[in-house]
């Protein structure tokens, strides 16, 4: 890039300031405050990007509330912060636009729209978001809304990232519980996609929707237990939390794999155990991260195969509702989160 090509970057950058949900503490939804924060200034290997929509998420949940699952406390202090979050403006992922682009960053050009995830790092809820050009941040298309590329990022991504490590193919039997998120619903159209004979496990009330992205059966879990039954499964997808290797042996084929897209300390400890002894892969990792996911993601967007599902879209200034109806645990698919 020439001094004169950083210099018409430069100019996007009008001002200092930015507006930003902010939690200054660890408590309920009504921590989070819009507030004036300072603008990120991007590394010369990095891009500042305008966000436009992020999504509210239960990683979002975690971190503003220091909910982590049973047995991990002792990550607090090192993950979220010892009296305060360490990372005060939530949000792991956004859709937007390019407005600077650092002197050695290549690949995309001022005005690009892009779809970009921080994961654990963070701050997009905010107006403005740096991201490193060679990380996970891709352009999308002019026809894709913002809106529909920031609900499509956090399941999607976490979803391919889960199953790249199992083959799908036509018959693979394939359960994912907790199928009506923003994880599952993903889960369910990449499998189904791919082939693979889906069972969703929901309520009721969501069972329409998950028939519509691909299942093949819907299991209510109010009033049936899929892991107390006879049939079997190559792969489960655990989205909720409920459903151990202990729990779910019984129901998968031999060789077949348990991927723990939410697990406890417990259960993270036993895992490499449990594979040995079982045979089975038992993981609560992901294999594949970065702008490789990123790009997989929209590939399947682009074939029809994985469409975003948005239950609600608040505004930047309703950050306290979207928090409020995330922590109710019964979203559908993605809570989207409009940045003005």
């Amino acid at each position: 890039m020439t001094a004169t090509e950083r210099t018409a970057t430069k100019t996007a950058r009008d001002a200092e300031t930015m507006l930003a949900a902010v939690a200054n503490r660890f408590g309920g939804p009504e921590v989070v405050r819009v507030q004036e924060q300072t603008r990120p200034e991007p590394k010369a290997d990095e891009v500042l990007v305008r966000v436009h929509a992020s999504t509210v998420s239960i990683a979002d949940h975690r971190m503003r509330a220091a909910d982590l699952p049973r047995g991990l406390g002792f990550l607090k202090v090192v993950a979220l912060g010892a009296f305060r979050p360490r990372r005060r403006i939530l949000g792991m992922e956004a859709a937007g636009e390019v407005v600077e682009v650092g002197a050695d960053a290549t690949g995309f050009a001022v005005g690009d729209r892009v779809m970009v995830m921080r994961g654990a790092r963070m701050g997009c809820h905010a107006q403005f978001v740096t991201a490193r050009a060679a990380g996970a941040v891709v352009r999308i298309p002019d026809e894709m809304t913002f809106e529909d590329a920031a609900a499509l990022v956090f399941g999607g991504y976490t979803a391919i990232s889960f199953l790249d490590q199992v083959s799908l193919e036509p018959g693979t039997k394939v359960l994912v519980n907790g199928a009506s998120g923003a994880v599952g619903s993903a889960a369910v159209q990449i499998a189904a996609h791919a082939g693979a004979r889906v069972t969703a496990v929901t309520s009721a009330r969501n069972a329409d929707l998950v028939r519509g992205l691909g299942a093949a059966r819907v299991v209510d879990y109010q009033s049936e237990d899929f892991a107390a039954g006879s049939e079997r499964w190559d792969v489960i997808v655990e989205c909720v939390g409920n459903a151990p290797f202990t729990r779910v042996e019984r129901v998968l084929e031999p060789g077949g794999a348990l991927l723990l897209v939410i697990a406890d300390g417990p259960a993270m400890l036993r895992e490499r155990s449990q594979s040995r002894r079982s045979g089975m892969r038992v993981t609560h990792e992901g294999t594949i991260i970065g702008k490789p996911v990123l790009e997989r993601l929209l590939a399947l967007a682009a074939e029809g195969a994985v469409r975003p599902v948005i239950d609600r879209t608040f505004p930047l200034d309703d950050i306290v509702a979207a928090h409020r109806y995330v922590d109710t645990g019964r979203k559908r698919g993605s809570v989207v989160l409009r940045v003005p």
